[in-house]
């Protein structure tokens, strides 16, 4: 698919799944769009200990839980990149106290809407939500202290032109920390080219040193895993894509399907445009 036919996909799936509760999303196989063989929580983790953990924005779309590895400081701007319903900003909003600011940014309508009216019921006024594309940020530049996100940049058809948006929106000195799904090994071919699978955080991911390798070429300093967890998808899901003698060769030659939870920095030095951050 080309790009463009990628982010529309990705954008219709999300739509639907916006108008769904996280239960609706576990419970039923026939979501949107009819049946489906992608649990979309399969990734999730649990949120329910977080301070500021609001359960209604909480869709179980994530692979991870960044804001516990993102340092964020009281009186930060933190900035979320495929922010959904508002999960990952109310936590933060939590952490960054009243003096601080919270910017999510999402490419799809109704998951806009629907963290706007969680913040407006809940009377938050330090957080915002805007309509945009990961790859042309709707932010001015050294704006933020920190950038999270979680499941959405292995859905990027063009990742380092994230990863140079990432750079451009923080500020020298800020960091990053996303959780993110990416592969140690090949993928079967057959499970890499679904649309479904993509829109489901699977075949849009990448291999893990080339994700490293990417947001160090982006001008990232430090870039390190700060978390992983192998995800074995069920053999029921697996099914709908590869033979049995497949799933086991899958299983027995180290190809893995991997949840991470990345961090990295922009250099204190850094320019408004560095070399190769895309921003120039």
């Amino acid at each position: 698919m080309q790009d463009t036919q990628i982010k529309e996909m990705v954008a219709r799936t999300y739509a639907g799944i916006a108008e769904q509760s996280r239960e609706a999303n576990a419970a039923s196989c026939c979501g949107v769009g009819g049946c489906s063989t992608v649990d979309y929580t399969i990734f999730a983790q649990d949120y329910s200990a977080q301070k500021g953990y609001v359960q209604e924005a909480d869709l179980g779309l994530g692979c991870g839980i960044p804001t516990e590895f993102a340092q964020i400081r009281e009186g930060d701007t933190v900035i979320d990149l495929g922010s959904g319903a508002g999960n990952d900003c109310f936590v933060a909003r939590a952490i960054t106290g009243p003096a601080g600011k919270v910017i999510g940014i999402d490419m799809t309508p109704a998951m806009i809407d629907k963290a706007r009216m969680h913040a407006d019921t809940l009377g938050f006024n330090n957080v915002e939500f805007r309509l945009g594309d990961i790859e042309a940020l709707p932010v001015a530049a050294n704006r933020a202290d920190v950038v999270i996100s979680n499941c959405v940049l292995n859905l990027v058809p063009n990742k380092r032109q994230a990863f140079a948006e990432m750079f451009r929106v923080l500020k020298p000195g800020g960091h990053f920390s996303v959780s993110d799904i990416v592969l140690r090994g090949d993928l079967p071919e057959a499970l890499r080219n679904d649309a479904e699978m993509y829109a489901g955080c699977v075949s849009g991911a990448i291999q893990e040193s080339d994700y490293l390798a990417l947001l160090s070429a982006v001008g990232f300093a430090d870039v390190s895993v700060q978390r992983a967890r192998v995800v074995d998808l069920p053999d029921d899901i697996l099914s709908a894509y590869l033979t049995s003698d497949e799933i086991a060769a899958m299983r027995l030659g180290g190809t893995g399907i991997v949840s991470v939870t990345v961090y990295g920095k922009k250099p204190i030095d850094a320019s408004v445009c560095s070399p190769s951050s895309g921003c120039c």
